[in-house]
Parts: C-alpha cells; structure tokens; sequence
C-alpha cells in the first residue's frame, strides 16, 4: 500500500513537471504587503519634532538629531559648515575633548556629530547618562582655537591627497558643472576656502541653525512611547528656539548641447568617465518611483545594461554604473565608469549608446520583471533595521509624504509599466544635453573625444582654461639628445663618474605619521632603502647587490616577476639614465606635454622584459621633473607616479631634494634633511638575503 501511494505520487510530480514551460519565466506573484513597524511622534513645546521608535530585540537605544535646514551657500569659505558640525563634538565648556571621549567609551557608547545633527547611541540601561553627554554636546560647545587648527591641518592633509586621486577630482568637477559655483552643491572645500574660514564662522553657524523648531530628533531602540516622552522632556525643553530662515536658490540648468569636460593629467593610464546633469526630481513625487525603477534597468545593478555592455560585453571597466537620484533643492542623474585610456572614447560611446537606447526604444517585460524583484528586494531587507523605520518617518515629514507612502512603496514599484518606463527615460535621460567629464591623459584621449562635441579644459576645480598649445618638437630632438641635456644639467658625466655613493634622509607624513626614508647608493646599481613609521618600525626595505633584488613589505618578501625586477634594478643606481645602455631599454621620444604649467619632453622607457617608464623633462632647465612607472598587477595594469623637485647640488651633482609619490588615494611628500655623497658604503649593507 505504502508502494502504490509513494507510486501515485511520483507520477503527480512528473505530470506536473511536464506541464511546466521552463522556456519561459513564471509569472510575477503579486505584491506582497509591507507592514512597516510603527513609530509614535510628538513636538515640544519649542518645536522640536520627535519620532519613536519601539524596538525591543536588543537592550539598545540611540538617539538622531538632525537639523531640517536646506543646505548653505559658503561662498569663498567653503567647509566652514563641516568643520563646524565637527568642531562640536570635540570638547564642550564643561569637559574636555579627552573627558568627552572617556566618558562616551566608560558605558561603551558612540557620540559623533556633524553640520547636520548629532547621533548617540548605547546600551538602553545608559540612557540618561547618553543624554546627559549628548545633551552638553548640544548646548555647550567649546569651539576651542587649538582643536579649530588641529581640524585645519587634517582638512588640508585630506585636500592634499585628494588632489591626486582622480575619484575626487572627477566628483569634485562633476559638482562645479552640473551645479553652478553659485548653488551650494556645485562647491568644494579648497586650500584656499580653509585658510579663509575662521571659528567665528563655525560659531556662527552653530548659532544660527542650531534650533529646536529647525531639527527632528529620531529615538529607536528599547524604549516605551511613555519614557521616551519623559527624557526628551528633560533634556530638550529647554533648548531654546529662534527664527531659521531656509534659503532658496536658481534651478541650476542642463547644458544646451553635449559637451566633453576634460580634466587633463599626464600620469593617467585610466580615465574617470562621468556623464551628469541636473534634473527636477523631488522626493515624493510619482515620477520618483518610475525613475528608480527606470535606472534600475539602465545601471542600477549588476545586471544592469550598462555593466552588461561596458564590463561584460566590453572589457571596458570593472563597473558601470548610474544613478537618477530624487532631491529637495534639485536632484541629478549620473553615470559613470573608470576605464583604460585606450578605451575611453569607445566606452562614451556605449555610455551614449545604452541612453539613446533606454529613450528611443522599449525596455523588455524580463528587464521590468528583474528590475522590480531587485528593488522590493533590497527595500524588504532595509526594513531589518530600526534605524529605516525611523529615517521612512522622517522623511515623511521633511517631505510632506503621504502617511502610506511606505507601506504601498512595493505595490508602486508593481505597478509601474513598460510605458512608465519608457515615458520616464524620454523625460529625465538627455544624451543630448549632458556634461561628460573625463577626468584623464589628455594626450591619449582629448582628440578621440571629440566625435561627442566640445572638448573644453578644466582644471580640478572646476575652473575653465585653453591650454597652451604643446610646441612642435624640434626637427632634430633625439631621445638620445634628451638624456645628454639632462646629464648636463645634474653636472655632466664627469661629476657624475666622480660620484661614488650617496647617501639620503627624507622625512614625510602619512595620515598624520611621520615617515622616514633612509637611502644608500652605490656605484654599479648597489642600493639599501628602509621605510620606517613612527613607533612601528622598519615598513618596508629593498636591498640589492646589482644584479639581484629582494623587497620587503613588514618582514614578508615581495615575490618579483621579471618585469617589476627589470624597472626595480633600474631604480637602484643613483642616477638611473647612466644605466640605460646596460640594460638594453629602449628610448622613444614621445612628444611635448604640459606637467602642471610646465612643458617637458616626454621619453618611453621600454625595457626588454616589458617594463616602462615615461619620463617627463623640463624643456627648458632639462631636469627630470615626473616619472610614470607601469606595473603590471593581477587587477591590470598600475601607475605609479613620481614628481621632483627642488634640485640641490651634492659633491657637484643636482640631485632633487623633494620627491612626491602617489600611494593610491594618497600622495606622500619625502624631503631630504641631509645628503652626503662619496661617504664609505661597506659592500656587506647590500647583501641580498
């Protein structure tokens, strides 16, 4: 009997399998209803607006604080309101910094602040003593002159590395075009805006913005409506409320026609491709539940078509992505890609290409399908957390949404269409009126751009230039001639056959620690370098005898291919042109390019192996002024570039004394505190383990 009904069953199974088309995709279920936690609110008296929400899963508790004000237009004083919002969580008329931070950590809590608020959290037994500080944080901040320069120079150190980072400059760019420099969101803090800001402003801000009727206080965790009501009381009815006037700005506008923004950098082997403009989207509004959709679609994800083409299809990057993004003031729509600099025109190209696709032309009932699953996805997994429940209330009061608007957010991403879709594209996606800035080597790049339009120079502030048009290399310039004019510029090859040795201290600063570079040279591409870090010892090391190379990185050897071993032994001799013809690389007189306002001839360096080296020299003086190492990686290819400057004759050889070395994100300045040539170097310092 047992047989005979496992038998029956069998049979169901396999007669319902057959009746399956898995040729095709089922047939979407219908919306599932989000039941959204609920919150409970209440103002104070001063205007303070409260939300609270109930969460008893963990004993925790934290408290946000954040102001309703639109943004503020800084001027030339850029950054005056981040430091602001930062400068109040560094110490209050009542504890000290280091006070502040000892209390915080004794009942394990977190309290961080910033120009749109504060945010504290604990274990919900601490919640008074977490109030108390939060509290005093509020309404006493020290706004001490001491940590107001501390604050500068980390701002400054930032600036500084951002600077290289084409990331940055690409975004800080994108802002100044898509913006304007008249509206708060085209501006970015510069060195210049810092040395402006005084603690007066951040002061002032404080003063101004810094009211009850002008922010919403968000309370999630394990906490009752009652006692909430009770300690908000407490803490917050007397802070006192003001008049907040909210500034208004123009609608910054598209560009009328399809322009190239070209941001040029000599030592680029990637381009930063952004393509950006502004749009009227605001929070709330139908159209922003069709625009998530539509971008979903477009690049919103990994199977999104422009990662589809640009990665999978292409080869081009390792993402591509774009966002259609909702604001209050004015939302924008971006999409963007890093991508070799040989292929940069043919990735802008399909950027365009997948825009005039997703206007002109009707997404597929599998692409709405994906898409739709994807975001309700991803919004069901948000809702895990507490912390969304509260911001989905703020925002409802911030924006003046419907009270549901939450609650049906799935069943509107359902019932958007293929029209929606399409619709949505031909009002918010504009090939024909976008800024594409492409933050890249301009030599390798700038002609092939202009198949798109303009191509128009930016520096990266945003600011506007014509280039000096490069000179016509001379009719007899020879990369050979190249190299002679620099030999004679560091003092001839007499001084330099006469320079046995060199030894080097330099000193730089990493994330506020210093660096020491401790360099020894000798005739014949002998080399000892040790990098060390304040209190952490000896970071890396590189020993070669001339023949052999070994680098270390905290004690753990480099292993070293052929090609990176080649370009490392060329490094080691104290000057390095003298060992061209030995080790048989190639010289290729590439042409003129401009190195941050300076004109320089510009020499490939091709070793057998198939190592390179650009090597950018002074037109006019002949020093050597910029390297381009290019290091093959398992993620493609790197470059790793090297400025000089500051050239000091040593035992009658220039030898330059400021080195600044791109490290990732960062750049690291070196100089040298002393340099002796011709001291005794025992051959046993190069010993290669």
């Amino acid at each position: 009997m047992k047989k005979y009904i496992l038998f029956i069953c069998l049979l169901a199974t396999v007669a319902a399998t057959a009746q399956v088309d898995r040729t095709k995709a089922p047939k979407p279920a219908p919306a599932r209803e989000i039941k959204i936690g609920a919150y409970q609110t209440f103002t104070l008296k001063n205007g303070l607006q409260v939300f609270v929400v109930e969460n008893r899963k963990l004993p925790r508790i934290q408290f946000s604080l954040q102001l309703k004000n639109n943004p503020i237009f800084e001027g030339d004083k850029e950054g005056y309101v981040e430091m602001a919002g930062t400068l109040m969580g560094t110490g209050t008329k009542t504890r000290t910094k280091a006070q502040l931070d000892e209390e915080v950590d004794f009942i394990g809590a977190n309290l961080s602040t910033s120009s749109d608020g504060i945010f504290a959290s604990s274990l919900s037994k601490h919640s008074t003593k977490l109030l108390e500080l939060m509290t005093d944080v509020l309404y006493n901040p020290a706004f001490s002159p001491e940590e107001m320069e501390k604050l500068k120079t980390q701002t400054l150190s930032g600036l500084a590395a951002s600077k290289d980072n084409p990331g940055s400059i690409a975004s800080t760019v994108r802002r100044a075009l898509v913006y304007g420099k008249q509206h708060p969101y085209g501006l970015s803090t510069s060195e210049k805006s810092v040395s402006s800001i005084t603690l007066d402003d951040c002061k002032n801000y404080y003063n101004t913005y810094f009211k009850p009727n002008n922010a919403y206080l968000a309370i999630v965790g394990d906490i009752d409506f009652k006692t909430a009501k009770s300690l908000v009381e407490k803490y917050f009815s007397k802070w006192t409320p003001g008049e907040v006037k909210n500034p208004t700005y123009a609608l910054p506008k598209e560009p009328a026609k399809t322009y190239v923004a070209l941001v040029d950098r000599s030592a680029s082997v990637q381009s930063v491709v952004n393509i950006a403009y502004p749009v009227e989207l605001k929070p709330g509004t139908p159209d922003v539940i069709k625009a998530r959709v539509t971008n979903q679609i477009l690049g919103g994800g990994f199977s999104a078509r422009l990662n589809q083409n640009l990665r999978e299809k292409h080869g081009y990057t390792y993402g591509a992505t774009s966002a259609l993004n909702s604001d209050n003031l004015i939302g924008n729509f971006n999409a963007s890609a890093s991508v070799r600099n040989e292929v940069t025109d043919s990735a802008v190209f399909e950027f365009m290409s997948e825009l005039k696709r997703i206007v002109n032309e009707p997404v597929t009932e599998e692409e709405l399908i994906a898409a739709k699953a994807e975001i309700s996805g991803a919004f069901g997994r948000s809702l895990e957390n507490p912390s969304t429940i509260a911001s989905f209330a703020l925002n409802t009061a911030r924006y003046n949404l419907p009270k549901d608007y939450y609650n049906n957010y799935v069943k509107a991403i359902d019932a958007v269409t293929l029209a929606d879709v399409q619709a949505t594209a031909k009002k918010y996606i504009r090939p024909e009126n976008a800024h594409i800035v492409v933050v890249g080597k301009g030599a390798d790049v700038a002609d092939k751009l202009k198949k798109f339009g303009e191509v128009k120079y930016f520096d990266i502030y945003g600011e506007s230039y014509v280039p000096t048009k490069a000179s016509a290399l001379p009719a007899d310039l020879t990369a050979d001639k190249v190299i002679a004019k620099y030999i004679e510029a560091i003092g001839g090859e007499k001084k330099l056959q006469e320079l046995k040795s060199l030894k080097t201290t330099a000193k730089g600063t990493i994330q506020g620690m210093e660096v020491t570079m401790l360099s020894s040279k000798k005739a014949g591409g002998k080399y000892l370098m040790e990098l060390s870090v304040a209190g952490m010892g000896t970071m890396q090391k590189i020993v070669s005898d001339g023949k052999e190379i070994s680098q270390e990185m905290r004690g753990q050897k480099i292993p070293l291919d052929a090609g990176l071993k080649e370009l490392s032994l060329f490094e080691t001799h104290i000057v390095p042109e003298i060992a061209l013809a030995a080790m048989k690389v190639k010289l290729t007189l590439k042409g003129i390019e401009n190195v941050e306002g300076v004109e320089a001839f510009v020499l490939d360096y091709v070793f057998p192996a198939g190592g390179k080296i650009s090597t950018y020299f002074d037109k006019n003086s002949g020093l050597k002024i910029q390297t381009v190492t290019y290091v093959k990686t398992p993620q493609g290819e790197v470059a790793v570039p090297i400025q000089f400057q500051d050239y000091k004759e040593v035992s009658g050889v220039k030898i330059p004394h400021t080195l600044l070395q791109s490290m990732g994100p960062m750049k690291l300045k070196f100089e040298t505190s002393s340099a002796e040539a011709n001291v005794n170097l025992d051959d046993t310092l190069f010993k290669v383990q």
